[in-house]
């Protein structure tokens, strides 16, 4: 019934630009024949605005995947670089935080790792809205931060990285089974910086699938309840992550071709100095705004590069 309700709002969508723009062509015949020029600029207008409509909606007919429309988990994760990596990792938490909140999409914070001095190790973020994870599947890879260090007394240019992984939220029923007997569940003390114990109870979630290995952790909420649950959808989530690279490469042996497991190296660039540049490397799309791409203007981009995968993927 979901899924029916989906399709009707979406063809509805559609029928409504057809009779717009069926009813603006009557009109401005209309408008010519009797000379008014009035009506004439108010229907341009209305032409105008259908038109960027039609365009806005033919994108998302590229985010035609089986998860595109889903929510989606995002996490980041600092590299190889002590302080410098992990303010850069929040940095781009920042990022992804301000892009979910220009495009209406509601995000939370699950889980965050804080950093030794500075930033953050990693962090985890549910991001809810139509299509989420389908935009943000082309961030997912390596991404590369030069500046002028902030934490370096000589104020040095230095090189840092963060990963950044994408998964699709995974339905509670359907998508993956797990047996209860399959998880050994872990409670203890959430801790801050420092180590400091910022709860008197034990309300932090570590949840280990003991048949592949994976671990995952929460401790963002007083309530161990929440964590548990927060815990369980990122759990969901790399299972369904497995289940998709193991498909992946089945078809690829199908088809004789080599892919990777992994999800690439370096994706893109943040450049600040000794100039002002952001470039994905897949695409080639480049900014020299790099002020507005941090602050979540990230649709440039995240678009060029779905564009760029238009008949080369199928």
């Amino acid at each position: 019934m979901i899924r029916l309700a989906d399709l009707k709002q979406t063809t509805e969508a559609w029928q409504s630009l057809s009779a717009r723009a069926s009813q603006a062509g009557e009109l401005l015949e209309l408008a010519l024949e009797e000379g008014d020029t009035s009506l004439e600029e108010t229907l341009l207008g209305e032409l105008d605005s259908i038109t960027k409509e039609i365009g806005s909606r033919e994108f998302t007919l590229i985010l035609s995947d089986e998860y595109d429309e889903r929510d989606a988990i995002l996490a980041v994760h600092a590299g190889a670089g002590g302080t410098e990596s992990q303010d850069w990792a929040q940095m781009l938490l920042r990022m992804y935080l301000r892009w979910a909140e220009r495009e209406g999409y509601a995000s939370s914070v699950m889980d965050v790792s804080p950093g030794d001095e500075a930033g953050v190790k990693s962090a985890y973020v549910n991001i809810a809205g139509k299509y989420a994870y389908g935009y943000l599947k082309a961030d997912r890879g390596t991404h590369r931060l030069v500046r002028l260090s902030p934490f370096d007394s000589a104020h040095m240019r230095h090189t840092s990285f963060a990963l950044v992984e994408v998964l699709p939220e995974a339905e509670d029923h359907g998508d993956v089974e797990i047996n209860a007997d399959d998880l050994r569940i872990d409670v203890f003390r959430a801790s801050g910086h420092g180590g400091q114990a910022v709860q008197k109870n034990a309300t932090a979630v570590r949840i280990t699938h003991l048949p592949t290995g994976l671990v995952v952790s929460c401790q963002n909420e007083r309530s161990q309840f929440q964590n548990r649950e927060y815990a369980m959808k990122v759990l969901r989530a790399r299972l369904m992550e497995l289940e998709m690279k193991r498909r992946a490469e089945e078809q690829a042996r199908l088809k004789g071709e080599h892919v990777s497991a992994e999800w690439g190296s370096q994706i893109r660039s943040y450049v600040l100095h000794p100039y002002r540049m952001v470039k994905d490397h897949r695409s080639g799309y480049e900014t020299s705004d790099t002020a507005a791409v941090l602050d979540g203007d990230l649709n440039p981009l995240l678009e060029a590069f779905l564009l760029s995968r238009v008949g080369r993927e199928g």
